[in-house]
């Protein structure tokens, strides 16, 4: 059977059968021998060599080496189109390249810890390590995107960005930046502390000495629609739900009050509080927290008022007469004020529940107002200022008895009088 003619090589007169004819052969320890050098002879047929017989010598190929030829060459093929891609990519897109990875003639990176200029960076809600790093590089604070974000993937874990503003300088490196915006003892912010039961207006005072914002800012953001508050509300009193706070630099007054806005609300769902319960909820809550001492009569306190209100008696709160005086950091008040009518928070003559908050009340005031404590009370003082003990009476006498003790506990300490 003679080889296909595509594949066949003849002798020339002056060569033998079987000579090598100067090419190299195809051999496990040269792959590459024939490949550039021509086709590869074989031996000739079983016909002594005898060209005449045949047509000429014809030496035929292995499959393995045909195959073997056809697999390189289809590899250099490819090497060579990648090659020219990866040359066209670099030399279009070079440049971009090199500034995105931190490659090219000039460093793509800042060295050391910064220029000396200080400046502040804030880190948002949801940004990655890639949006920061494209904003850092915008503002100067590194040189390039590529090399913060080349920083990032280089740690041994993921990192974690708290949003907040962070105290940076100019021209930092990347191993710098990241270190700066990682430091929690380097995020910029500023606290507020608002105890329960404080005024709205001693609230104001707080948020001035710990933000800076002046009273005169919040006061003039203050409209209670715009924050959502019940058509009844006037003032922001009772909705600023007293906690600790902490607010990057440059916050504004509205962003100061809707966070408390939004806490309050966020209390009020929590215990149940239908939207239009909400001013009902928080008038009593603010009495309660005013007018209890001790936290466990939160309830009962709360019992005390919701009895005097169903059974048509005044609520007589010396804490509503001493807010509507202006007087926001006591409870007792003397008999001339207890009197005086014009004072539209003196319970001791306007019937019904008081005509606005007169504090800002806490959890605990709230879940009284929506849960008081089962009992007759109608009465109760609060004997020793100290300890904040309180006496609870069904009855006018037994009341008598409480606030004879509370006075006399009074002459002891005249620093309360």
């Amino acid at each position: 059977m003679s080889s296909s003619p595509e594949r066949i090589r003849t002798l020339t007169d002056n060569q033998p059968p079987g000579s090598q004819d100067g090419r190299k052969r195809f051999t496990p320890d040269d792959p590459f021998g024939d490949l550039f050098s021509g086709e590869i002879a074989t031996q000739a047929d079983a016909n002594g060599g005898n060209p005449r017989r045949s047509g000429g010598t014809r030496r035929r190929e292995s499959a393995a080496v045909r195959q073997g030829k056809r697999s390189l060459l289809v590899i250099l093929v490819l090497v060579v189109v990648v090659a020219v891609s990866a040359a066209v990519v670099w030399f279009g897109f070079g440049s971009q390249l090199r500034s995105l990875f931190g490659g090219g003639a000039s460093s793509a990176d800042f060295e050391g810890t910064g220029n000396g200029t200080q400046t502040a960076f804030t880190i948002e809600s949801g940004d990655t390590g890639t949006s920061i790093g494209e904003r850092l590089a915008e503002v100067g604070i590194v040189k390039t995107s590529g090399a913060f974000v080349h920083e990032v993937l280089a740690q041994p874990e993921d990192p974690v960005f708290i949003p907040g503003s962070y105290g940076m300088q100019e021209e930092m490196s990347a191993e710098s930046a990241l270190a700066s915006l990682l430091d929690p003892e380097n995020r910029q912010e500023s606290t507020v502390v608002i105890p329960e039961g404080t005024a709205l207006q001693d609230v104001y005072a707080l948020i001035e000495g710990g933000i800076g914002i002046p009273v005169a800012d919040l006061e003039a953001a203050a409209i209670p629609a715009n924050f959502g508050l019940p058509a009844e509300a006037t003032t922001l009193e009772g909705f600023l739900f007293p906690a600790t706070y902490s607010f990057d630099p440059g916050v504004d007054a509205t962003t100061v009050l809707k966070t408390l806005v939004d806490r309050m609300f966020q209390s009020l769902d929590e215990h149940g509080v239908a939207p239009e319960a909400r001013w009902d909820t928080v008038r009593l809550a603010s009495l309660i927290q005013k007018e209890a001492g001790l936290r466990e009569d939160y309830y009962k306190v709360s019992r005390v008022f919701l009895n005097r209100l169903d059974m048509g008696m005044l609520l007589q709160s010396d804490a509503t007469v001493a807010y509507g005086t202006g007087n926001t950091h006591r409870v007792s008040t003397s008999d001339a004020e207890r009197a005086d009518a014009a004072n539209a928070y003196n319970t001791y003559v306007h019937p019904g529940m008081v005509t606005g908050p007169i504090s800002n009340p806490g959890d605990i005031a709230i879940d009284a107002a929506v849960n008081p404590a089962d009992g007759p009370w109608v009465y109760f003082v609060t004997w020793n200022l100290d300890t904040g003990e309180t006496i609870f009476s069904e009855t006018f006498e037994e009341h008598e008895v409480a606030v004879a003790k509370w006075l006399a506990w009074m002459d002891e300490h005249p620093e309360y009088g």
